[in-house]
């Protein structure tokens, strides 16, 4: 099958990329390879599968809406997996113009790709963040998301809003998941593992935000990208019992499907901390601080239907999954 993934110089993405080439599939790549982290990490990413003969290498902003509608003429996938995004919660407080330009006139672009060229399924990156002022645990994609907390996590929910409305017009099959916390090799350096990873080795302190009272649904990324190849080749379907007079949010008359893709086991972040100090060998230096703005104290995924509906489970205890960090970590520094 010929599959256009976009950010395939991205963790999550270069991870999909990379299983759906060894598995046959023919990968056309999207990625601008902009500065948000370590130019060289995404570039590493990238020799891992730019030399594959099922892969296409291509440097495309998703905001272009003259590049976007080329890519699909000429390259013609049949299913689209939707990776890039200017991700970070953080980030979005002090740059939120990055947001609108890459997660939203980028999706309308990905969107509109797939609506001119008969795309079977578009399966795209939301987020856990969607949830935001919620606090009923665990988190369902039958809940109601109208309180995000951060523009990053707002782009997300109008991602999904956006996609339902292409499905209820065009018939486009469309799935949203919903990541819980992904970590693993070849991460974001702007994400907590990668940081407290860093510093500890070099003996300076670590920033523990919310006085280390978060706790999170940590997934490791080889979970994660079973999940999306999964529901990927599930495509999205119309719910026959789907009512106007009681909605639900995660399901449509339209074929549309939301899922969440986590561990279903939240871990509190002072143990998640011990277990990386155990495989480091080394104590870190903790600086208590309190709950950053955009920020929430915990999450939480409810995966009945990812179980359900495609027979999966992510399955991969924390402790295996920072050792293979950290193994990956010391390889690829050299420290």
């Amino acid at each position: 099958m010929k599959i256009l993934v976009t950010g395939t110089a991205g963790f999550i993405g270069n991870h999909v990329a990379v299983k759906l080439l060894e598995r046959g599939d023919e990968v056309i790549g999207i990625d601008n390879i902009n500065d948000y982290y370590d130019v060289n990490l995404k570039l590493a990413r990238l020799e891992r599968i730019k030399s594959h003969p099922g892969f296409t290498d291509l440097r495309v902003n998703l905001e272009d809406r003259a590049a976007i509608p080329d890519v699909f003429a000429e390259h013609k996938p049949q299913r689209v997996i939707h990776l890039a995004a200017q991700a970070g919660v953080r980030y979005s407080i002090e740059n939120p113009l990055a947001y609108i330009d890459a997660n939203l006139q980028g999706f309308a672009n990905i969107l509109e790709g797939c609506r001119h060229h008969n795309i079977e399924h578009l399966t795209y990156a939301s987020s856990s963040s969607v949830y935001g002022a919620n606090t009923s645990m665990p988190f369902s994609v039958h809940d109601n998301i109208d309180h995000p907390l951060s523009l990053y996590a707002a782009t997300k929910k109008a991602n999904e809003l956006m996609a339902h409305t292409y499905s209820h017009l065009y018939k486009l099959p469309t799935t949203g998941l919903r990541f819980f916390t992904v970590y693993g090799p070849w991460g974001r350096p702007d994400m907590a593992l990668f940081l407290f990873t860093r510093s500890t080795l070099a003996g300076q302190p670590i920033n523990v935000f919310n006085q280390g009272k978060h706790k999170r649904d940590f997934t490791y990324i080889d979970d994660i990208v079973e999940g999306v190849i999964r529901t990927s080749d599930h495509i999205a379907q119309p719910n026959p019992q789907w009512s106007s007079d009681q909605p639900d949010p995660g399901t449509s008359l339209a074929p549309y499907r939301i899922y969440n893709i986590g561990n279903n086991q939240p871990v509190e972040l002072m143990y998640f901390i011990e277990v990386l100090e155990q495989c480091i060998g080394k104590k870190a230096n903790k600086n208590f601080l309190p709950l950053q703005p955009g920020d929430v104290p915990a999450t939480f995924a409810d995966i009945d239907e990812l179980v359900r509906d495609v027979d999966y489970k992510p399955d991969t205890p924390i402790e295996a999954g920072i050792a293979n960090f950290v193994e990956w970590y010391r390889s690829y520094y050299k420290v």
